[in-house]
């Protein structure tokens, strides 16, 4: 399962001497869509008030999944961070590296396609 998106890792870098990480299945991402979530320290290195992001504002949301997808390291950081509906919903507006779009469009075509956001 994590063998193919070891390949994505290989092949595209989120940026210079970091290698993008792509979860298996946009399924097995389970992370919060509402509310309040706060990003570990290592992916924002701010006092905890600035690595709050609320999810139900649409720009802090697609700044949260920009970090998220960024600076990612272990899967569980995806799986725990990221939810897959709101992934594909975002996706459109998310302002990312081009390693990382490429990495995540090619191991899941869906978020590529029209019509992947809901209008």
């Amino acid at each position: 399962m994590e063998q193919g998106a070891a390949f994505l890792m290989r092949r595209w870098q989120s940026r210079p001497g970091r290698m993008a990480l792509v979860a298996p299945t946009l399924g097995e991402l389970c992370g919060p869509v509402h509310g309040t979530v706060e990003l570990p320290h290592r992916m924002v290195w701010q006092p905890v008030a600035l690595r709050r992001f609320d999810l139900d504002d649409p720009y802090q949301r697609c700044r949260a999944y920009e970090i998220v997808l960024r600076e990612a390291v272990r899967f569980e950081e995806l799986r725990s961070l990221l939810a897959g509906a709101l992934l594909r919903w975002v996706w459109p507006d998310l302002y990312l590296p081009p390693g990382v779009r490429r990495a995540w469009e090619d191991h899941h075509p869906e978020l590529a396609a029209p019509g992947t956001a809901a209008a």
